[in-house]
């Protein structure tokens, strides 16, 4: 999407502040062992990427923003990075021993498939991070609230499909066996709201294409609005985010582990 074809540092300081630690929980949920070979799907800047080779796997990463494929590839320069679309990955079946995608699910052009092709590539885990852009991340579920007082009809993450537990489970198990669902939260620091403001006018994401999208009195008053319902000032703090973290098995897996019947 044209919002994710900016500079990565812009996304870094936007969500991306949040991607470390989520993509620890990621790989924990998942259960990645050292010496694993790992596709990372929908790598953007390489936070998921770093944080596996940090855990000591043998990373391949794929993204379709090319500023993205771009500073994770310098980022991580142990990592084979593509750039290309994770509905059609161009990898050979079960080329994987595990394959994990943080923070991709809701932005496929085709979740369903995304996910087909993300069992056929693996011959055990396929896990994705996604999050609760309805209730539990902090900084756009108040962005999104405050952008309707300058916009009634702004929309907004929490109307996409795939960010409650329902709905991942039902989308992993379109594809793979032994679904399950965990939640989990984490945070990240500002030096103050003019931190947490500035990448929004980069463009970045939905929340930075809506405020670059206004004219500069309705953007003064957005700005101002999401700053009183933060209610954050000069100071640093902090803010938490909920995601979902789904994990499934792959159907090669699940039969080579099956139980022989007895005769």
């Amino acid at each position: 999407m044209s919002f994710f074809a900016i500079a990565a540092g812009h996304y870094d300081r936007h969500i991306g502040r949040y991607g470390p630690a989520l993509a620890q929980r990621l790989i924990e949920a998942a259960g990645v062992r050292a010496g694993e070979h790992v596709l990372d799907v929908g790598c953007g800047p390489g936070a998921l990427t770093a944080a596996l080779l940090h855990h000591g796997a043998q990373v391949t990463a794929i993204d379709p923003s090319e500023p993205f494929v771009s500073a994770c590839a310098e980022r991580n320069p142990a990592a084979d990075v593509h750039q290309g679309a994770a509905e059609q990955l161009p990898f050979q079946d079960d080329a994987f021993d595990a394959v994990l995608a943080q923070l991709v699910v809701n932005f496929m052009r085709d979740a369903p498939a995304g996910v087909r092709e993300m069992a056929r590539v693996s011959r055990g885990t396929v896990a994705a991070a996604v999050w609760d852009y309805r209730d539990g991340m902090t900084i756009l579920r108040r962005f999104w609230d405050a952008a309707r007082t300058v916009d009634p009809d702004a929309g907004d993450e929490s109307q996409m499909p795939y960010c409650s537990p329902d709905e991942l489970a039902g989308l992993w198990r379109g594809a793979l066996d032994d679904v399950r669902v965990t939640e989990t939260t984490v945070q990240a620091s500002y030096s103050g709201f003019e931190d947490l403001w500035a990448p929004l006018e980069s463009g970045v994401a939905p929340s930075g294409a809506f405020t670059v999208a206004l004219d500069e009195e309705r953007r003064a008053r957005l700005k101002q609005e999401f700053r009183t319902r933060l209610a954050v000032g000069d100071e640093p703090f902090t803010l938490t985010a909920r995601a979902w973290i789904v994990v499934g098995r792959s159907y090669a897996l699940a039969a080579r582990t099956a139980p022989v019947a007895s005769s």
